[in-house]
């Protein structure tokens, strides 16, 4: 055995936080690094906190944000909650979304965090600017519009005959785009292929169906909470022009498309997405310590 063995913890820390969400008892797992102002990182539906591994060991980032990532009920490492046999089917909805941030959010004892979520986690942002503006310090929305059509039949993603784990990631490898290294392409379909049975499917019912908020996104007011919306350009779920109409009906709303990236940029092209965030989080940080 060699001594000059080649390795390294990352400055990242996992713990599991116990708390009752939804009139249940959860433990849900959490990740964070560095210090500073809150980083609420929300992960796409049907995968886990891993999508944020850069942002968490970017030093960069750390040095003045307190980036937390935590996997969602049922997903990652956050198992469902006792009796979940005795449910029908998982299934997401808008207000059950809100209340598990909320939730988590106030267990940490979080001062004006800013909620960073990409998909799912990039339509929820909406929903907590425009329910929770005076909690969150800025909303940052990745691959974020106001709703989506659908396009495909979620039937495929939950049936006896299919292997659920691998149609879940073909189902969405053709939303990477070709900026992302074959590394980090297969991590992020990896992530896809280890999710619980019926749970990528039970998030597109938020992100499909309930998640809808077309007709409130208006009243979204960015004097009391800034939103920024950061989208790849080769998306065909949430599409350039979809997060560009969101943005046409927020006032105050600021937009960046992103080059040669798709709808899972914090993890396809962990470098390029940096490159567009940082300048999001260097204002955010001037008008925090403005206030």
């Amino acid at each position: 055995m060699s001594s000059a063995v080649n390795a390294s913890f990352e400055p990242v820390i996992g713990r599991y936080l116990n708390l009752d969400l939804l009139g249940k008892r959860h433990r849900v797992y959490v990740e964070e690094a560095g210090q500073g102002i809150p980083l609420l990182c929300l992960h796409t539906a049907g995968s886990d906190t891993r999508q944020f591994r850069a942002i968490l060991n970017n030093a960069d980032i750390t040095k003045n944000y307190r980036v937390i990532a935590f996997d969602l009920p049922w997903h990652g490492k956050s198992s469902p909650p006792a009796g979940w046999r005795d449910l029908e089917e998982y299934r997401l909805t808008s207000r059950d979304y809100v209340d598990i941030i909320m939730g988590v959010s106030e267990a940490l004892q979080l001062d004006k965090p800013v909620a960073m979520g990409c998909s799912i986690g990039g339509r929820i942002v909406l929903h907590l600017a425009l329910e929770h503006p005076d909690h969150f310090g800025a909303v940052i929305g990745l691959q974020a519009g106001a709703h989506v059509d659908p396009y495909y039949d979620t039937q495929w993603l939950h049936r006896p005959d299919v292997h659920g784990g691998e149609v879940c990631a073909g189902v969405v490898s053709g939303l990477i785009g070709p900026s992302a290294t074959e590394e980090n392409r297969w991590e992020t379909l990896w992530h896809y292929m280890q999710g619980g049975p019926g749970v990528f499917k039970g998030d597109l019912y938020f992100y499909k169906i309930d998640g809808d908020i077309r007709e409130r996104i208006a009243a979204i007011d960015t004097t009391r909470c800034p939103v920024y919306l950061l989208s790849g350009e080769y998306d065909y779920s949430c599409s350039p022009q979809d997060t560009l109409d969101a943005a046409s009906r927020i006032k105050g709303a600021q937009v960046t498309i992103m080059q040669g990236m798709g709808h899972f940029p914090m993890s396809e092209d962990p470098t390029g997405f940096i490159d567009h965030l940082a300048p999001v989080l260097e204002e955010i940080l001037k008008m925090r310590k403005g206030r």
